[in-house]
């Protein structure tokens, strides 16, 4: 792009794990932004944040961003608060703050200061940015009964100062404009976005090189399923049995099951970390008392204040990345006092994500049946996201489109990059939601 040409629009990949900036080049392209990091420089910049109480600092709470907010946890994870896969709570009715050292964090809360060291991580390019920002949405949000209205208003109080012009398009049509780039001829394409919190669907028309309009939506999907509920199953079987699930406890001279509340948020990595607070430690330590297995909980309890959550991610992305390429594979953990080692077949894992499977399924036949498109009339089929490279799911659409129809690649990037390309039309507004 020549220096005198600033790019009019920037694509924003805000993902559930990872996030992703591209800027269109001016030639019918765009590239992506780099962002400094501890070891290197990476056009991928993690979606997490770590917090920790800092003299001088504004509020008294200092924060770090992408792989710096990793550094700063791995430096010091007992001071720390480590906050991963919030993008979940956008849509969430029954999250309203989370209180870290104190201080309410709403979800806008957090965007805005995600995005302020964003900025300061990409080595000046952001400083000065495009007025038109386009912003990847999932076609369904992640969470329980995901409220679409509340997270259109949390995305503008967290963009507010990030663009002046926002348009919200559909996360797989901005991946679906990326691969049109590929074709040199018409084609009916669908996509598959695997994201972290949500799997989506888009089925466009691509018409030839050179037509006013490239890309024609026809219709869309989603599903709140994605790679962060296969590692909760990960973790529910081979972490939590350990930390009292499906423990009994007494009370008023009964013996009670442990209420599913506990396990459930320490499995949800957006809520992990919001674990470690006085009043949950507090109500886990009158259950560790009443607990007919304390030890268990008392290993819950101190994963909790060892600030494992971070390790125990790591560990759970290893054994899925493993499980990818290898038919067996080794789970291990180690930290906080608690050590877990278990040899998980595929073939297992598999059976733990079938029903998750089922529905990421009945999503795809949704938006089959929304554009009144049979199977066979798909020229292309376009797999993108993280969760698209596990075999299960390659496997999924293999049956029912053939192999020899699917394309996959640049699964963490594909979005930013149509979203640059999308924000280059004259009329967005065609793309927006």
């Amino acid at each position: 792009m020549h220096a005198n040409l600033a790019p009019r629009a920037m694509g924003l990949d805000f993902g559930t794990t990872n996030t992703v900036v591209a800027l269109p080049t001016g030639e019918g392209g765009s590239e992506l932004v780099e962002f400094d990091g501890p070891q290197e420089t990476s056009s991928v910049f993690r979606s997490a944040l770590c917090f920790w109480e800092e003299d001088g600092a504004r509020g008294g709470i200092a924060c770090e961003a992408g792989p710096h907010a990793i550094a700063e946890y791995l430096q010091s994870p007992l001071d720390s608060r480590f906050v991963q896969s919030f993008k979940t709570m956008a849509a969430s009715t029954t999250f309203e703050r989370a209180l870290i050292f104190g201080k309410p964090f709403r979800f806008e809360d957090m965007g805005r200061v995600f995005l302020q060291r964003l900025v300061q991580h990409a080595g000046g390019r952001l400083d000065a940015r495009p007025p038109r920002v386009i912003v990847g949405r999932p076609v369904e949000y992640a969470g329980a009964r995901p409220n679409p209205e509340l997270a259109r208003q949390r995305y503008d109080l967290m963009l507010r100062e990030f663009g002046v012009e926002l348009f919200y398009v559909y996360e797989p049509l901005g991946a679906a404009f990326s691969y049109a780039s590929r074709l040199d001829e018409p084609a009916t394409v669908l996509v598959a976005d695997f994201g972290g919190g949500t799997t989506d669907f888009s089925i466009v028309h691509v018409s030839e090189p050179g037509s006013t309009r490239r890309c024609v939506p026809l219709a869309s999907s989603g599903v709140g399923i994605a790679g962060d509920r296969f590692d909760r199953h990960i973790v529910e079987h081979l972490v939590l049995p350990m930390l009292g699930k499906g423990g009994r406890y007494r009370s008023m001279g009964k013996v009670l099951e442990i209420p599913g509340g506990w396990f459930s948020d320490f499995s949800d990595w957006s809520r992990l970390a919001l674990m470690r607070n006085r009043r949950t430690l507090e109500d886990l330590r009158r259950l560790e008392r009443d607990a007919l297995d304390p030890e268990a909980i008392g290993r819950m309890i101190a994963l909790i204040e060892h600030e494992q959550g971070f390790p125990l991610y790591d560990a759970v992305g290893r054994l899925k990345r493993a499980l990818s390429s290898e038919t067996r594979a080794e789970f291990r953990f180690e930290g906080g006092g608690v050590e877990i080692t278990a040899q998980v077949d595929r073939a297992d894992f598999e059976a733990w994500i079938a029903p998750d499977l089922a529905r990421i399924e009945a999503a795809l036949d949704a938006a089959l049946a929304k554009a009144a498109i049979e199977p066979a009339r798909i020229d292309r089929v376009f797999l993108t996201g993280g969760s698209s490279l596990i075999p299960a799911i390659r496997a999924l659409f293999d049956r029912r489109f053939g192999e020899e129809r699917i394309a996959t690649g640049g699964e963490l990037t594909s979005i930013a990059h149509g979203l640059a390309l999308i924000g280059q039309e004259p009329d967005v507004g065609v793309w927006a939601v």
